[in-house]
């Protein structure tokens, strides 16, 4: 391949690494099919361009031991919200990257700005918008009732002409909405494609670690709910959240997927009001339905959310089937996981379900990915099955294993006090989750098995 000059695209193939100048639906070396993609070719590129990172004087790096290394304190602060705080594991770490990702609507741009209008009394701040003009913006910002006097606004899509911009204002916290509208002018395909999120976004993620701007990037996702671009963005990022929410319900959910400065799987619930997002200081409360009179097949469980127990209520219906297969519907919770549970319940429980419909349903749009859960369906699907009702002030958590054995799980004693707090009076939960202590008005009903669970409530 002949030598291109730095700054010219180049074709790479995902399954050899050739490198070609031009594109092509077939790569000539390996003979794979739509595998090139555009790239860069960086200063100082050798005839493989693979390793133009490897380029640069090696004399400027060094290797030495950890123990030579001092940590520094990472540079936090508040963004006004607490729930957004939250899942960012504390507050905002400067010079960090954040993607926010989350279907159309769904409240996204609405955080942002209320987020760098809480910011822009102490601290320099910039929008740039990709998608929607300074009109739209500020319209959206006057119908919020936002103090927006210090907030810049810069609506532009060009990367090469966002960093100057960016590098002379010099902002503590940066917003770009979205990453799939930028495009660099290092690259002839149109904005959204691979490559040009992928370069985008690393021209970005540089800028904030040499100047020390927080970055919020905005992306869009897919019809099966992932962000969309390259997989290698979430890489890239410091910390990747999602906006979660049921359609036509007033609640919003942000979970971390990842984040370098602080812990996973953390949850912040937010109601859409005609001020914005508020947040919700007791998410618990949102979650459980207070029936008026007491109906089968409901229980109150208590997961949790990174650092947070949360109240949820599990509901199930189980109703005779009248075809082959019976159907087996979950919304909130792994559908593989109820056809094993219910195939534990028949084994060691002895209650089949060969011939009934069970839809099982997380009450308030939450998505329950720990096993924590596993007894709490159990009880709720018995529930419906014999047309019993649960006492309202039972709670119930815990792992079923295979062997019918009830196992513990993390932070027992937290979400117990976290149910006595809330006015529950008995909780069903493995032994080993037993407190040594006793909760003030709490009874809790230890188990092993899950026949002794089912005893307890039979």
């Amino acid at each position: 391949m002949a030598r291109q000059r730095a700054g010219k695209p180049l074709f790479n193939c995902k399954a050899c690494g050739g490198s070609f100048p031009k594109w092509s639906g077939q790569c000539p070396d390996c003979g794979g099919w739509n595998s090139l993609e555009e790239g860069v070719v960086a200063e100082g590129t050798t005839k493989n361009p693979r390793f133009a990172g490897y380029a640069g004087d090696a004399s400027q790096n060094r290797v030495q031991l950890l123990t030579d290394v001092k940590p520094k304190s990472e540079g936090r602060f508040s963004t006004g919200i607490a729930e957004l705080d939250r899942v960012l594991g504390g507050g905002l770490v400067a010079g960090s990257v954040v993607l926010i990702g989350g279907d159309p609507g769904i409240g996204k741009s609405t955080l942002l700005i209320q987020t760098l209008a809480q910011l822009s009394d102490r601290l320099s701040t910039l929008y740039v918008s990709g998608e929607e003009s300074p009109e739209q913006i500020s319209l959206r910002a006057h119908r919020l009732g936002l103090p927006c006097e210090n907030l810049q606004l810069l609506p532009e899509t060009c990367v090469e002409r966002i960093l100057p911009l960016a590098q002379k204002h010099h902002p503590d916290v940066m917003v770009v909405d979205s990453v799939q509208t930028l495009y660099t002018e290092l690259l002839q395909s149109a904005p959204g494609a691979v490559a040009q999120v992928r370069e985008a976004t690393a021209q970005l993620v540089r800028f904030a670690k040499q100047s020390g701007t927080a970055i919020f990037l905005v992306g869009h996702v897919t019809k099966d709910g992932s962000l969309a671009g390259p997989r290698v963005l979430e890489h890239m990022v410091d910390a990747v959240l999602y906006f979660e929410g049921e359609a036509g319900s007033q609640f919003r959910l942000i979970r971390t997927i990842k984040n370098r400065f602080g812990a996973v799987n953390e949850l912040g619930v937010f109601a859409m009001t005609d001020r914005g997002l508020k947040e919700v200081s007791n998410p618990s409360a949102i979650f459980l339905s207070r029936h008026q009179t007491q109906v089968s097949g409901s229980i109150v469980m208590v997961t949790r959310e990174g650092s947070r127990p949360l109240l949820v209520e599990v509901q199930a219906l189980v109703d005779e089937s009248h075809l082959g297969n019976p159907r087996r519907v979950t919304l909130g919770l792994e559908q593989n996981r109820l056809s094993m549970l219910l195939a534990v319940l028949h084994r060691h429980g002895g209650i089949a379900m060969f011939d009934q419909d069970v839809y099982v349903n997380i009450v308030g749009g939450v998505r329950i990915t720990e096993t924590a859960a596993d007894l709490a369906v159990l009880l709720a699907v018995l529930s419906s099955l014999r047309d019993r009702t649960l006492a309202q002030d039972l709670v119930a958590f815990g792992e079923v294993g295979l062997a019918g054995e009830i196992r513990p799980v993390p932070n027992g004693q937290d979400r117990l006090r976290e149910a006595a707090k809330h006015g529950f009076r008995c909780a069903i939960a493995p032994k080993a989750n037993v407190p040594k202590k006793a909760i003030p008005g709490l009874e809790v009903i230890a188990v092993e098995r899950l026949s002794d669970a089912l005893d307890a409530v039979l």
